[in-house]
C-alpha cells in the first residue's frame, strides 16, 4: 500500500486515526494494539505471500533479545548473537540475492538455475532495524524487551516500515511505553505529511518521467548531450523527492501517534564535498553503517592501509544494499574512493577552493553517481555517460521541449533543495497568523497532490525495491 494511493489516503489513515484515539490515552496498551493490527495489516495488504517473514523475524527478534539478557557468560552471549546475525542475513541475503548470485555464476559460465524468487516489500528495512535491536542489547546500549507485543510495534510500525527511515530501538524506547499526544504536535505531522506528499505526487513523479524517457534511450543516437543531461538532474531530483518525500510522510505519520523519527535528509544538494552529502543524504542508512559495521571493523582509530579497506568494505556493502546489481555495487565503490580521495589525497587542496566551486563539483560527481545507479545495466550506464559527454550530438527539440513544458517543476525542484524551509519555520513558530497559514498552504499542497494522484498514472516508490 502507498501512502500516495486513494486507498491509504481515503480509507486506511482515517479509520487508523478514528481506532487510535477513540481509545483513551490512558490506555496506551490499547492504543499500541491498535497500532499494531493497523501496521500488520498495511503490510498485509501489500501481499500476504511474505507476511509469515516478518512475524519470522519479529519472533526471532525478540527470542534473541531475551536470550542474551538471560546469558549466563559472554561466550553464550556471543554465540547468540552471531547465530541471530547470520539467520537475519541469511534470510536477507536468499531472497534478495540468491538470484543475483546465481545469474553471476551463469554469466560466468557455470550451469546454474536461476531461481524465481520475487522480493518482499521493504525487507532491507526491517531486517536492519531487528539486528540494530539485537545487537544494542548484546551491547548493553538497551535493556531486553519482555512485552512481544512492544518488539512487534517496532519492527511493523506502519510509517517506516517498507522504506524508512531506518529507525533505532533506542531511539523510541521509551515512546513505546510512555508517549504523550497533543492537538499541535499532531497538526505539525498532518503538515509535515502533506508537504512529504506534495514532494512525491507534484515534484518526483514529474521529474520522473522526463528521467524515464530520457534514460530508455541510452544508447540511443536520439539521446543527445542536452537531453541526457536534463534526463540525468531530472532523476537527481526525482530521487531526492520521492525518498524523502517519503521520510517527511512517515515523520508526519509517527507524530500522529506520539513518535519522533529523526530526520533522514538534510538538505543534501547544498553540500561542498562528497563527506557533507552523505552526513546529509540517508541519515539513517549511513549511521547504521557507520555504528555497526564501519567502527567494529576498527573504523579509523587504525592504520591508514586499514581505514581504507574499512572504508571500501563498508561502501561496497552500502552499494550492494541498494540492489542486486552491479550497477549498485559500483556506485557504492564509486563513493568510497571518492570520500577515500577527499580524505587522503585532496583535503588541503579542497579547503582552498572557493565554495561556490566546490558546491558545483560536488553536485557534478552527485549526478554522474545517479547515472550508474539508475542504469539497468553497466553497459547502458557507460553508454549514457557518453552521451552526457557529447557521443550523439549537443542539443535536441526534446530536451527543450522539457524544459519548457516543466519549467515550474524544475524551479520549484531548485527552490525545494535549499534550506528555505527552515527560514520560514522560524517565522512561522513566532507569528500564530503565519502558522495557520501554513496549515492553508499544506491544505493547498494536499489538493493538488489528490488531484494528481486521481488524473495521473505515474506513481512509483523508487525504495520499494529495496
Amino acid at each position: 500500500m502507498l501512502f500516495s494511493s486513494s486507498v491509504f489516503l481515503l480509507c486506511f489513515l482515517p479509520l487508523l486515526i478514528l481506532c487510535y484515539y477513540i481509545v483513551p490515552g490512558r490506555c496506551l496498551p490499547w492504543r499500541n494494539l491498535v497500532l499494531l493490527a493497523f501496521s500488520l495489516a498495511f503490510y498485509a495488504f501489500g501481499g500476504l505471500r511474505y507476511f509469515w517473514l516478518l512475524c519470522l523475524c519479529i519472533a526471532a527478534d525478540y527470542a534473541a533479545g531475551l536470550g542474551l539478557s538471560r546469558a549466563g557468560s559472554p561466550k553464550t552471549k556471543k554465540l547468540l548473537l552471531v547465530m541471530t546475525v547470520l539467520a537475519t542475513l541469511g534470510i536477507l541475503g536468499y531472497y534478495k540475492y540468491a538470484r543475483f548470485a546465481a545469474a553471476t555464476v551463469s554469466w560466468l559460465g557455470l550451469s546454474v538455475k536461476v531461481p524465481d524468487i520475487v522480493l518482499p516489500i521493504g525487507i532491507s528495512f526491517f531486517t536492519f532495524q531487528g539486528l540494530s535491536y539485537v545487537i544494542d542489547v548484546y551491547r548493553g546500549s538497551a535493556p531486553a524487551q519482555k512485552n512481544p507485543l512492544r518488539i512487534a510495534l517496532y519492527i511493523s510500525l506502519f510509517p517506516q516500515l517498507v522504506a524508512g527511515p531506518i529507525v533505532r530501538y533506542t531511539d523510541i524506547e521509551e515512546s513505546l511505553g510512555r508517549r504523550g499526544h497533543d492537538l499541535d504536535t499532531f497538526a505539525q505531522g498532518l503538515v509535515r505529511f502533506c508537504f512529504g506528499l506534495g514532494k512525491k505526487m507534484l515534484l518526483a513523479n514529474a521529474m520522473g518521467e522526463i528521467a524515464d524517457s530520457a534514460f530508455s534511450l541510452a544508447g540511443h543516437p536520439s539521446l543527445t548531450a542536452s537531453l541526457a543531461w536534463i534526463g540525468a538532474l531530472a532523476y537527481s531530483f526525482q530521487i531526492y523527492f520521492d525518498f524523502s518525500g517519503y521520510s517527511d510522510m512517515a515523520i508526519g505519520l509517527g507524530k500522529l501517534f506520539g513518535f519522533r523519527f529523526a530526520e533522514n535528509f538534510d538538505y543534501p544538494y547544498v553540500s561542498s564535498s562528497v563527506t557533507e552529502f552523505w552526513r546529509r543524504w540517508h541519515i539513517s542508512l549511513s549511521s547504521w553503517f557507520r555504528d555497526y559495521v564501519y567502527i567494529p571493523l576498527g573504523g579509523n582509530r587504525c592504520s591508514a592501509g586499514r581505514n581504507v579497506l574499512n572504508l571500501l568494505i563498508v561502501w561496497f556493502l552500502t552499494g550492494l544494499w541498494h540492489g542486486a546489481n552491479w550497477t549498485f555495487v559500483l556506485w557504492g565503490l564509486y563513493y568510497g574512493i571518492l570520500l577515500l580521495l577527499e580524505k587522503y589525497v585532496f583535503k588541503n587542496a579542497l579547503s582552498r577552493i572557493p565554495g561556490l566551486i566546490r558546491h558545483v563539483l560536488t553536485l557534478l560527481l552527485v549526478v554522474l553517481g545517479w547515472v550508474l545507479f539508475r542504469s539497468d545495466s553497466i553497459g547502458r550506464a557507460w553508454l549514457y555517460l557518453l552521451a552526457m559527454f557529447g557521443r550523439s550530438g549537443a542539443a535536441s527539440g526534446q530536451a527543450l521541449y522539457y524544459l519548457l513544458q516543466y519549467w515550474p517543476e524544475f524551479l520549484c525542484c531548485i527552490l525545494a533543495s535549499m534550506p528555505l524551509k527552515r527560514l520560514l519555520e522560524r517565522r512561522f513558530a513566532e507569528n500564530a497568523a503565519l502558522r495557520i497559514g501554513a496549515i492553508g498552504m499544506a491544505a493547498l499542497v494536499f489538493a493538488l497532490s489528490y488531484m494528481r494522484l486521481e488524473y495521473g498514472g505515474f506513481n512509483p516508490f523508487i525504495y520499494f525495491q529495496f
